[in-house]
């Protein structure tokens, strides 16, 4: 997905004006405005509690615990069923994310096509195993099972776009633009 310049992310459709997020350094969401347009979006309904997360993430890249305690109170609905539900979907996460998001395809013709190699060389130019995220932010690095894209193994996504025929040896250079 290459952008053309008039690609919008769904938090830049969701929240317009809002370029990088109203996430804290702390990782609050620093304007509760922002959680009650979401919540008056959905009608403050329990029904709409999966849109209702997944507009948080979008604003804030994740799930903050004191947003999640927020809209518990706020729509009714104990914290543990929200837990429950941002658990058990892996669209969901619960803690932040770096600014560049790598996953690193694992499954067979990747795997058979060097993606261990890669994977070693992704985690010594970062600095980090796959699954976490950089210290500073930004990067998080993760592998997955198949990207679909066999006939280019190995390959990964970086922000939602391919990089394909990946070898070892030049994953510093793959990267390199996201630096």
């Amino acid at each position: 997905m290459s952008g053309t310049g008039s690609t919008r992310t769904i938090r830049e459709a969701l929240f317009p004006g809002r370029p990088g997020g109203a996430v804290t350094s702390s990782g609050g969401v620093s304007d509760e405005r922002a959680v009650q347009r979401i919540l008056e979006r959905h009608g403050r309904m329990a029904s709409q509690i999966i849109a209702i997360l997944q507009d948080l993430q979008a604003l804030c890249q994740y799930l903050p615990e004191a947003e999640l305690r927020f809209i518990s109170r706020e729509i009714d609905v104990p914290l543990t069923r929200l837990y429950a539900i941002a658990t058990f979907y892996k669209a969901f996460r619960l803690v932040p994310r770096g600014r560049h998001e790598i996953s690193l395809c694992t499954g067979t013709a990747c795997h058979v096509r060097g993606a261990m190699r890669v994977k070693d060389a992704i985690e010594r130019e970062l600095k980090v195993a796959a699954g976490g995220t950089t210290p500073d932010m930004r990067f998080s690095f993760e592998t997955v099972r198949c990207l679909g894209c066999c006939g280019q193994a190995p390959v990964m996504m970086v922000d939602g776009e391919l990089v394909s025929r990946l070898d070892h040896l030049t994953i510093g250079k793959a990267l390199e633009k996201y630096k």
